[in-house]
């Protein structure tokens, strides 16, 4: 296993499994946690709750966020994560089914680093996940790596 880790906030099980399955696919070897709400995104960077005495020095590569989260709106964590400067360039990629124009302009505004709207069919799905997979993982380059 490497030190290096995804964060995947997803709470719909389908969209998880079909997105580490898309991953795994693209040769993406890190670490995958999945968090299901909001809340549990910013308990897991600031090692609170079930991650308690986690590392929070070590950031994850990146942070796949779906906009629909309970407890808090991807929106709302985006906001959050870019207020602090601990966690102000965590590279973020908003990953929804959502193709609203405010969506998409909002999150920018908000400092998304991507957005990527979740195609419809398991085939198109799966082959935009290993695609974005690879480029956070193997192409970007982020700050102390």
């Amino acid at each position: 296993m490497t030190d290096r880790t995804i964060l995947l906030a997803e709470d719909n099980r389908n969209d998880e499994l079909l997105t580490i399955r898309a991953l795994k696919k693209a040769g993406v070897k890190d670490e995958i946690v999945v968090v299901t709400d909001g809340v549990a995104v910013l308990d897991y960077l600031h090692g609170k709750g079930e991650h308690e005495g986690r590392d929070v020095s070590r950031l994850p590569m990146v942070l796949l966020l779906d906009l629909k989260l309970p407890r808090l709106t991807g929106l709302e964590v985006l906001e959050r994560i870019r207020a602090e400067p601990a966690t102000k360039q965590l590279p973020i990629v908003v990953l929804t089914s959502s193709d609203l124009e405010n969506d998409v302009c909002e999150s920018y505004r908000l400092g998304a680093n991507s957005y990527v709207q979740k195609p419809v069919g398991a085939e198109e799905f799966s082959m935009a996940i290993e695609s974005m997979g690879r480029y956070w993982t193997r192409v970007n380059k982020v700050p102390g790596r």
